[in-house]
């Protein structure tokens, strides 16, 4: 008889052992407690594909202690981390979904309690989106012990991954759903003899008649309080403990508050009761929340979607054929082929056949790119024509979908400045509520005994900062959503103070107005020099830089040359050492000076060619002397021009800042309409640029093609990194074209003007309620059930509000 193996780590189970967990439909033997625990966490967090697509067996857990097994420890495994866990700037970068979030305190909390832990460098809870961005450094705190801590504070989190967070939301709208009906049905049982009673319909019966009424109405409350109310005293708690007062703190006090008062009168057989009014007033509360969660869930789900255009399978090609993989299983080095029609797995780079592609999923653009031998593919973009072979290049969290999602899921964590004070607001408006709920009590009680209590009631329902806390991150999550379908992403939600204040817009040249993919036009060389050697030399010169120039240099080499002391000067050229001679790639009076001071004339072998507008110059020199004069030719930008006079029409001044030092940068700007052109400029120059056009009080956006610009994009009030290549690293950009689109930018400013006067709108309507609604609950005018519905319809109002910005097309 053959001996079972642990499903998990691969060893034999032990006669007589019962341990086991269901996987996929089927009990699976466990050797031992410890893989028991760690095999369900895996299937409770969603990561059952884990098992399916796995290529070695998970490591043992024979040695984990029964407290270790509570902590989660299964997410400390590197194979099950390589399903959520990236890296960035040199920590671990994790998005957590997390259970019980209802307001900005919830998110103070989390971020206050997390941030503590040694090892945590950074930490943002989205409110919007339920989750929250961590970086730490896992030598100092494993996965498992943030998730403990998180639990410790009273919020269930696990990392989020599309499956788990769609198994959450519809666990979540059950729950709920769950709770709002059990309400509903008691509120209208309540009500009907609430009603007859208020009616004075039992006038002539006996006292004991009333007060069976009274029982009744207590027993069909009593689970709404007790269940459908359960989620205000979780958060509550969860704020008391953490010396903080929430918008629940009111609420509970509220419900509970009615609720004891109203048995005690039943009990004792004096006094009011307002059975009625805390099942309604939950009632709505609850209403109010779930519609709330729903319009929240619409705002986030773009990252989802971006998500989905990953297939799940690959064709794999083998030396004896093809066979259908998981995507997950694909490694860099793979070999696959992408029929027409279907969309592509993973990153990669063609190795046979070329075919046109749809990058919108990236882009925005709808045009269909062309793709030959060489040129890179990624996942989720779709092969229209030919059938491709794709040799891979990126898997998992290094592919560009995963960071254009890692890149939005940043952005909706930033918070700008007036959702700070918002949030600063709604922290000190608890406090100040409260206060004014037992003055508005004591008030009462001499002017009204019978009516203080259920005026101080309406004043802890009606009044709710959870509207002041919702008024930006909703906007912001919709409107990143909407920026990235256009291929731009925002990195920080920053950008959405400076659009409205933007006065001035500062393009460099190459690569930004022009599309920086240069073409050898001409090629002058000294005598008795061979043009291919040389253009090899120049090639493996350029072979460690990323300027456009460099790149345009590849097509050029053919052998590798052993150079020494390669030099870049920034704006220049570079400077190496080969067999005892100094050799310099650049502009001509870097390239071919002999010295610090003189500049030869030009060499008898140059013949000056007609300059065309767009046309580039590179000089090749050793020891000084030039060797080849190489003539590069670029291409304007279809929509420079369009971009330009949009921008001029907004009242945006527009100016060029190149390095470029030919008469072509005045030209091209004369051709596109721009008074302001600077050329020859050094990085120091053109942020000596950015620091003037600011002190004369202009608020400024920089693009850059994201290579040597970095200190001017950091100095810009709002940078813009060109490309899905280089910049989609750079860390000093606020804003990424992803398509290289230029009108896309005025597309952006029209939609984060909109964004930025919506948010004022949601501040706005919440200030106003809260000013509106104060006075009146005070004097008595509103009744409980009247407050809540106000408190969650003025929550609901901010959400749909910002929910506008998603059927805008800009």
């Amino acid at each position: 008889m053959s001996q079972s193996k642990c499903y998990h780590c691969h060893e034999v189970v032990a006669p007589g052992t019962s341990f086991s967990v269901i996987i996929d439909g089927h009990d699976r033997p466990m050797c031992c407690p410890g893989c028991e625990a760690v095999a369900q966490t895996i299937i409770h967090a969603g990561l059952s594909s884990y098992y399916q697509y796995r290529t070695e067996p998970g490591s043992s857990q024979r040695g984990l202690v029964p407290d270790e097994l509570l902590s989660f420890s299964a997410y400390d495994l590197a194979e099950v981390q390589q399903e959520f866990v990236s890296t960035e700037d040199n920590a671990s970068r994790v998005t957590l979904t997390l259970d019980g979030i209802t307001c900005a305190a919830c998110a103070w909390l989390i971020e206050h309690k997390i941030s503590a832990l040694p090892g945590i460098v950074r930490i943002s809870v989205n409110t919007t989106t339920q989750r929250a961005l961590i970086l730490f450094k896992a030598d100092d705190i494993s996965m498992s012990q943030i998730l403990q801590e998180l639990s410790n504070i009273g919020y269930q989190a696990a990392p989020f991954t599309l499956e788990a967070e769609e198994l959450k939301s519809q666990r979540q709208s059950k729950q709920f759903l769950l709770r709002l009906g059990l309400a509903g049905f008691a509120t209208m049982q309540v009500m009907m003899f609430a009603l007859a009673l208020y009616s004075d319909f039992f006038t002539d019966l006996e006292l004991e008649y009333r007060d069976y009424f009274r029982w009744v109405s207590l027993i069909f409350a009593a689970p709404v309080v007790c269940y459908s109310a359960a989620p205000f005293y979780f958060s509550a708690v969860r704020s008391l403990l953490a010396g903080r007062l929430n918008m629940d703190v009111s609420v509970s006090i509220a419900i509970l508050g009615a609720y004891i008062s109203s048995v005690v009168a039943t009990i004792n057989g004096t006094g009011e009761v307002y059975f009625e009014s805390v099942t309604m007033f939950t009632f709505f509360l609850l209403l109010g929340r779930y519609l709330e969660q729903k319009a929240l869930q619409t705002a986030s789900v773009s990252a989802s979607n971006l998500q989905k255009v990953v297939p799940l399978t690959a064709r794999l090609v083998l030396a004896d054929g093809y066979r259908d993989i998981a995507a997950k299983q694909l490694v860099v080095g793979d070999i696959i082929q992408v029929l027409p029609g279907d969309s592509i797995a993973a990153d990669g780079v063609i190795r046979h056949g070329h075919s046109s592609c749809n990058e919108s999923m990236l882009t925005g653009e709808q045009t269909p790119v062309l793709k030959i031998v060489g040129d890179t593919v990624f996942a989720g973009t779709i092969n229209l024509d030919q059938t491709l072979e794709v040799t891979v290049s990126a898997i998992g969290q290094e592919q560009l979908v995963a960071k254009i999602i890692s890149l939005q899921e940043s952005a909706s964590h930033t918070k700008p400045k007036i959702a700070e004070t918002a949030n600063r607001l709604a922290g000190i408006f608890s406090p100040i509520i409260l206060s004014i709920a037992a003055l508005t009590y004591i008030a009462w009680s001499f002017l009204s005994p019978t009516d203080a209590f259920w005026v101080t009631l309406s004043v802890l329902v009606a009044t709710c900062p959870c509207a002041l806390a919702l008024a930006t991150p909703t906007a912001v999550t919709c409107t990143t959503g909407q920026l990235t379908k256009l291929g731009i992403i925002i990195r920080r939600a920053s950008v959405f103070e400076t659009f409205p204040r933007l006065s001035h817009v500062v393009f460099d040249k190459t690569g930004t107005l022009t599309c920086g993919q240069l073409s050898l036009v001409s090629c002058q060389h000294a005598p008795n020099t061979d043009k291919s050697e040389l253009l090899n030399l120049i090639a493996n010169i350029e072979q460690g830089s990323l300027h456009p120039i460099a790149i345009a240099c590849q097509s050029m080499f053919s052998q590798k040359i052993a150079l020494e002391h390669i030099t870049q000067h920034v704006g220049m050229g570079i400077l190496c050492h080969y067999q005892g001679h100094e050799y310099r790639v650049g502009h001509y009076g870097f390239a071919c000076a002999s010295d610090a001071q003189s500049v030869p004339s030009m060499p008898a072998w140059y013949q000056k060619a007609p300059t065309q507008l767009l046309e580039q110059v590179v000089w090749l020199s050793c020891d000084g002397k030039p060797l080849a004069c190489l003539v590069f030719n670029d291409k304007l930008r279809s929509d420079a021009a369009q971009t330009v006079k949009q921008l001029q029409e907004l009242g945006i001044d527009v100016s060029i800042a190149s390095g470029d030092q030919s008469k072509q940068v005045q030209a091209l700007a004369q051709q596109l309409g721009i008074k302001q052109a600077h050329s020859g400029m050094l990085p120091q120059d053109k942020l000596a640029l950015i620091h003037e056009l600011q002190s004369q009080g202009a608020v400024v956006a920089m693009f850059g093609d994201g290579i040597n610009d970095a200190p001017v994009l950091a100095a810009a009030d709002l940078s813009v990194a060109m490309g899905s290549g280089s910049a989609i690293a750079k860390n000093s950009a606020d804003t990424i074209l992803l398509g290289d689109h230029l009108s896309r930018f005025v597309m952006a400013l029209s939609l984060a003007k909109t964004t930025y006067r919506i948010i004022y709108q949601n501040l706005y309507w919440a200030l106003g309620y809260n000013v509106l609604i104060i006075p009146l609950a005070v004097t008595g005018h509103v009744y409980p059930y009247i407050a809540a519905l106000g408190m969650s319809f003025s929550s609901l109002i901010v959400v749909t509000n910002s929910l506008r910005l998603l059927r805008i097309r800009p």
